[in-house]
């Protein structure tokens, strides 16, 4: 009798725990990966750079990635259409609006992940400057509106520009005018899973407001320190948020497996041709009950993929990822991950992360979260100033660090990735005050500098 395929076999809430539970992996195995986004934009008229060549025949993001071949990158197609690019375990992806962004390998130490983007970067500019393209990182498009930004022709996107709308104001800002940096660990059990699940989720809107880099929209200040973070306020309820069930008395893998199995699809795949199910039951889709697919049942690879249409503050897949900071330039890249590092690989610094915040209620996470979207660091929380929250965060992931002692070249360790992180706590200011500071100054109300003056 033939043998079914793990894939072929109904799923179950079990298996899919039990798929969730495979990334625990003992602590010598844990690995951190970095991940970022920046906006591509044409040098000469700051303009959103499309798919294929311009009017005047300037190469667009498909010949970005066409140009990163010669790296030894491999082309990832859709069909006959190029979406993305691997190397070594890293990935270069297409997003919605023609944001670049590298998807970093699982690496060992901030040292390895700093040379990782700037190999990337290196890499990046050559190809961009033969096409006149340049790279702004921001949390939010500064001056183009939604319909100023182009289409990426990957099948996803154009289902889930048919939903959003339908279920939230600023789903499009969130897929075509934002950028994120973001960061992926590990954990060594569901109880170490859970630990950390439950601080970084109560934290990181502290890190929304050390990252927070997105004042602007539309060539104006929008009342924000982090639009971006905004956006996330009002794009689908049922699939973004702070989840309060995370913090409940047995809340594991099977809990967060429940909750995944209620958010509605997008899609479904077959091959490479996706099927819009947008708004369907997943449950549905696992008993076999959709009329749009009959006679399928969901498998393994379509939890997979379902799992990758949740967006949290802080995302379970086989590790955790951090989602809740602004893009920014490279150095900051590091310093997301150099943060996050500090306290989940380090039992004291956990706890001591954990005691900042074990105290608060549901309210004032959500509190935190509007707040460090609107004034950063000049909040409070639980009667606590955010700034001195912030000072300690950074304090215990520093901590952290140093003990984790990862040298390199026998000399550096990681804690010096910290340092612009420590510079914002300990000022109190974020990158988009000083944004603004730079508007209401030598910019003259005008946010075309920013393209000069903090392009990649």
């Amino acid at each position: 009798m033939a043998q079914t395929k793990l894939d072929d076999r109904p799923l179950t809430i079990e298996t899919m725990a039990a798929h969730l539970a495979k990334g625990c992996k003992p602590a010598d195995q844990w690995r951190v990966g970095a991940e970022h986004e920046k906006f591509a934009f044409r040098l000469g008229t700051n303009t959103a750079i499309d798919y294929l060549p311009d009017a005047e025949g300037r190469g667009g993001i498909l010949a970005l990635m066409t140009g990163l071949m010669r790296f030894g990158w491999a082309g990832v197609y859709e069909g006959e259409t190029l979406i993305g690019l691997s190397r070594n375990g890293a990935s270069v992806s297409l997003e919605p609006g023609g944001q670049f962004e590298l998807s970093g390998a699982p690496l060992s130490d901030m040292h390895e992940i700093c040379a990782e983007t700037g190999q990337h970067l290196e890499e990046v500019k050559e190809v961009a400057d033969e096409i006149g393209i340049g790279f702004l990182g921001l949390g939010f498009t500064p001056n183009w509106t939604r319909a100023d930004v182009p289409v990426m022709p990957k099948g996803r996107y154009k289902i889930m520009r048919e939903y959003m709308p339908k279920v939230g104001s600023m789903g499009l800002d969130m897929m075509f005018r934002t950028c994120t940096v973001q960061a992926n660990l590990d954990f060594s059990s569901e109880a170490d899973m859970v630990a950390k699940f439950r601080m970084s989720l109560a934290l990181q809107p502290i890190a929304t407001a050390l990252f927070a880099n997105s004042p602007f929209t539309e060539g104006k200040p929008n009342g924000f320190v982090s639009a971006r973070a905004n956006v996330w306020t009002d794009v689908d309820a049922d699939r973004t948020g702070m989840l309060d069930f995370v913090f409940e008395d047995g809340f594991g893998f099977e809990t967060y497996a429940n909750y995944a199995a209620d958010v509605p699809m997008y899609f479904t795949k077959d091959g490479h041709r996706y099927i819009d199910l947008a708004g369907k039951s997943f449950r549905s889709f696992m008993a076999g009950d959709l009329a749009e697919v009959p006679g399928r049942r969901a498998t393994l690879k379509d939890w997979e993929d379902h799992l990758t249409t949740l967006f949290p503050e802080v995302r379970l897949k086989q590790y955790l990822e951090m989602r809740g900071a602004d893009s920014g330039p490279w150095s900051r890249i590091c310093a997301l991950q150099a943060l996050w590092t500090g306290v989940f690989y380090d039992s004291a610094a956990l706890a001591s992360a954990w005691d900042l915040c074990k105290h608060w209620t549901s309210e004032d996470r959500a509190a935190l979260r509007l707040d460090a979207a609107r004034t950063g660091l000049k909040g409070t929380i639980a009667g606590r100033p955010i700034k001195d929250v912030a000072r300690d965060f950074v304090a215990i992931a520093r901590e952290g660090l140093k003990r984790r002692a990862r040298f390199h070249a026998g000399m550096v360790d990681e804690t010096g990735y910290l340092s612009e992180l420590e510079q914002i706590a300990d000022s109190g200011l974020t990158p988009a005050d000083r944004l603004l500071e730079l508007y209401h100054g030598p910019w003259q109300g005008k946010v075309n500098p920013v393209f000069d003056d903090f392009a990649y």
